[in-house]
């Protein structure tokens, strides 16, 4: 497997190359090309006031409300999927306080509830999801344009997008535009600085940064060897381990926390696929989930399905399964190179991924070592036969958890979300714990240890500012990015769930035709006005405790079950 993998890296090293080359090729070349296929018919020009990049939950957000303040709008897709995780298996939304989502934001979370005969509601199916969003683009009118990957963007000598360019040859003119992606493609061909991985603690004074001394959660409590022959170190390291022994606490590093895909999952017989095999599988690359299930069953623990899964069960006998515990659907590790990768090389990790999970499934309905009970459990679940069967029940958007962020003149930081530092200009409230995923699986003392998961509450809502959405001064003028936000990485553990994307991204469409309004860059939009609007069409700026808070974190990711045993 350790073979196979490293093969998988040098392809994806070879499609980010090839990428590159083309890239540079292209911007050698200038739009002569493309401005050539137009004038023959062969490739669209689409102009608008506003061009959004990414069909997901946040660009289909800012779409919307970009029609509803009047201005033409141009919603670029990457595929054919529209709401991006939230229509792709996270139907277990991660609130953290309801209180604190308003605007387009909570209508949308009330057009769930009214499907289901509620006043609102915060877990569902995600057909659901995606019928909302395409009604939501029919009634302002919006017709999304699919397959749009981004191949180019042309500036002005001002800093200013005048057009994107598609690698099918379309072209987008706008006065403004949204990144509205999970991988902060568009600011990043744009020039706008950025980082990915994990900054030091020393960089902005962040104890929950970098590499961590202790990982307690998520983790190995049973010493497993990590060795392909037990106890020889010179035999090589079992796969989905990386060499190494995770770095020095509180250093940075360019590791980024783990991926998977949500699982939306029946037993119900009348609506249940099997689970597929992938072509890859070989359960030999499961050793170290073979090895801790011998620990395990010898130490006497009570295995079940959660003990490998979170599962939250949604309506219609469904379930939104998420990674739990030391070994599940995260694959620990195998997402570094992806913040910065062409989306061929993407799409080869994103199938890996799936394959990860298809085999993680396989193995334990089908391994001896797996105990009957739980072969058993596992193999009454399966894909919804309703859900996604374009692509045989399984999710075609991977849960992209972090990427690229932004560095703009504001930087969220632990201190925001802790409330030691309070954004003047705010735009939104985020609420979520700063929320980390495991970063690396690696050998400490001879055994197996994740390093990287981080759960720790915010005190209350906090206020995210308008810089951290748009680029810092100097740069590009007329851009605003609602998800790869600038924030450290812990902090973003916090701004990057769902509520908070589209919240962001109905400021980044109001903000934009503002900016246009007023014939400024979006850095110098007038902020009392901005906020003026975003509070009367129902943002909230703000915390102020309500009479009834709910000030419970809600989601699937707070909550672990183990079942396994401690040393």
């Amino acid at each position: 497997m350790n073979t196979l993998r490293k093969t998988d890296h040098q392809d994806c090293q070879r499609a980010r190359g090839t990428f590159a080359l083309l890239r540079f090729s292209f911007f050698t070349l200038g739009f002569a090309g493309l401005l050539l296929a137009t004038s023959v018919g062969r490739a669209a020009v689409v102009v608008s006031d506003i061009c959004v990049y990414g069909g997901t939950s946040g660009g289909v957000v800012a779409a919307v409300q970009a029609s509803r303040m009047g201005k033409t709008v141009a919603l670029a897709v990457f595929d054919t999927q529209l709401g991006g995780l939230t229509s792709g298996g996270l139907g277990a939304t991660d609130v953290g306080n309801k209180d604190s989502i308003g605007g387009t934001a909570r209508e949308f979370y009330r057009r769930i509830g009214k499907h289901y005969g509620q006043p609102e509601r915060f877990v569902f199916e995600p057909h659901v999801a995606s019928q909302i969003y395409q009604d939501w683009l029919a009634e302002t009118g919006v017709k999304p344009r699919f397959n749009q990957r981004l191949a180019a963007v042309k500036k002005d000598g001002q800093q200013q997008l005048t057009e994107i360019a598609m690698e099918d040859g379309t072209i987008y003119r706008a006065k403004m535009f949204v990144d509205a992606t999970y991988e902060g493609d568009l600011l990043a061909m744009a020039g706008v600085s950025f980082t990915f991985g994990r900054e030091g603690t020393n960089v902005y004074g962040e104890s929950l940064n970098g590499i961590r001394a202790s990982t307690p959660k998520h983790q190995f409590a049973l010493n497993l060897d990590p060795y392909l022959v037990p106890g020889k170190p010179a035999s090589g390291l079992l796969p989905f381990i990386q060499p190494g022994d995770g770095g020095i606490p509180g250093d940075g590093d360019q590791r980024i926390q783990a991926f998977n895909f949500r699982l939306c999952f029946t037993r119900n017989p009348t609506n249940r696929l099997p689970n597929l095999v992938p072509a890859s599988y070989d359960p030999q690359q499961f050793e170290l989930l073979g090895r801790l299930l011998d620990a395990s069953t010898a130490a006497g623990a009570k295995l079940t399905i959660q003990s490998f899964f979170n599962i939250t069960p949604m309506p219609n006998g469904k379930t939104d399964m998420n990674n739990n515990g030391p070994f599940s659907t995260d694959f620990i590790g195998e997402d570094w190179t992806y913040p910065t990768n062409s989306s061929a090389a993407r799409e080869l990790m994103a199938r890996q991924h799936l394959e990860y999970i298809q085999g993680l499934v396989h193995y334990l309905a089908t391994s001896q070592r797996s105990p009957k009970n739980l072969r058993d459990e596992m193999s009454s679940w399966g894909p919804c036969k309703d859900e996604w069967p374009e692509t045989g029940g399984y999710s075609s958007q991977i849960y992209v958890r972090e990427a690229r962020r932004m560095v703009s003149d504001y930087v969220m930081t632990q201190a925001d979300c802790e409330g030691r530092r309070l954004a003047a200009d705010s735009i939104c409230l985020g609420s979520y714990n700063m929320d980390s995923h495991n970063c690396q699986r690696v050998v400490q003392n001879g055994f197996v240890r994740n390093e990287g998961d981080v759960q720790v509450k915010v005190p209350e809502p906090y206020p995210i500012s308008y810089r951290s959405i748009i680029p810092r001064q100097g740069e590009c003028k007329n851009l605003l990015v609602p998800f790869a936000i600038s924030a450290s990485h812990i902090a973003f553990g916090s701004t990057r769930m769902e509520p908070v994307f589209m919240m962001a991204a109905q400021t980044a469409a109001t903000a934009a035709a503002q900016a246009i309004d007023e014939q400024a860059p979006v850095q110098q939009v007038n902020y009392s006005k901005l906020a003026r609007r975003l509070t009367a069409d129902g943002q909230i700026l703000a915390w102020t405790v309500p009479a009834k808070s709910a000030s419970s974190q809600t989601s699937a990711a707070t909550h672990t079950n183990n079942n396994f045993p401690t040393p």
